[in-house]
């Protein structure tokens, strides 16, 4: 099933069941927990993020490339970083290029999303999958300049600057990719390929990062995981490519779908 959230002409928050003609029927219920897709049509007036997380965990430096591109070496366990759950942004609307706390230097990323979809605690690799809901497509936008230099060490300063994660433009249930790490994921910026590889690369599969990051640690319901990025971010190229007032980006997964915001200048 393909779920989307969504905000009606009353003002609603809501999710629906995505139909192959492109129509979408409303879910009743907690898409967490006891739900079903009803008859009515979705009134549907602007898209939303599929999820609003519980918590946002990113995984740094998860494909064997991306690490080759950045001359890191290869980690022993997940490399992990936080963003804040408030900068996830909507499928459509603008990634915000900082000019208060200012960068010019902010990339893009392309990174399959998982979605918690029931507590996990020190949950194996073999039962791993069994605890997620979902996957969507997601930008772990970063400004780099603040992610390198400006955060005393530490990524999350230059991860989670308002807008820098958007998510979508569906979640497709997990019974829909019984193999997550077996999809083409691509950035495309302005109509350029920049990134264009497969899941298969990650250093780290979807079971070992739920392991990993479900051990002596609950996960719960909607507790959103980014799972890293593959080689091409613009940061490695020479000459660098960082995104511009007025671009447009867009992440494509195989099997969920085409997540494209448009990237403005912060006012």
């Amino acid at each position: 099933m393909k779920i989307i959230r969504y905000s009606d002409s009353q003002g609603n928050i809501a999710h629906a069941a995505q139909q192959a003609d492109g129509s979408s029927l409303v879910i009743e219920g907690d898409i967490f927990g006891e739900h079903r897709v009803t008859d009515r049509a979705a009134d549907i007036v602007r898209l939303l993020a599929p999820v609003q997380p519980f918590a946002i965990i990113c995984i740094g430096l998860n494909y064997k490339f991306h690490a080759e591109e950045t001359k890191a070496a290869i980690p022993q366990h997940p490399v992990v970083f936080m963003k804040l759950p408030n900068v996830v942004q909507h499928p459509g609307e603008p990634i915000l290029l900082p000019t208060h706390l200012k960068s010019d230097k902010v990339d893009y990323e392309c990174e399959l999303a998982v979605v918690i979809g029931k507590t996990a605690r020190n949950v194996s690799k073999a039962e791993a999958l069994s605890h997620v809901l979902g996957y969507t497509c997601a930008n772990d936008v970063s400004a780099r300049d603040w992610q390198k230099h400006g955060g005393g060490g530490q990524w999350c300063r230059g991860k989670s600057f308002d807008t820098f994660c958007p998510l979508g433009p569906v979640l497709v249930t997990a019974d829909e990719i019984p193999n997550p790490n077996r999809l083409a994921i691509k950035t495309v910026l302005n109509g350029q390929t920049m990134q264009d590889w497969n899941t298969d690369d990650m250093i780290f599969d979807v079971p070992t990062l739920i392991e990993f990051l479900s051990g002596s640690t609950t996960l719960m319901p909607g507790t959103v995981i980014l799972t890293g990025t593959p080689h091409g971010v613009g940061m490695a190229r020479t000459p660098p490519v960082f995104m511009q007032d007025g671009d447009v980006v867009s992440v494509e997964i195989e099997g969920i779908g085409t997540l494209t915001n448009p990237v403005q200048d912060e006012v």
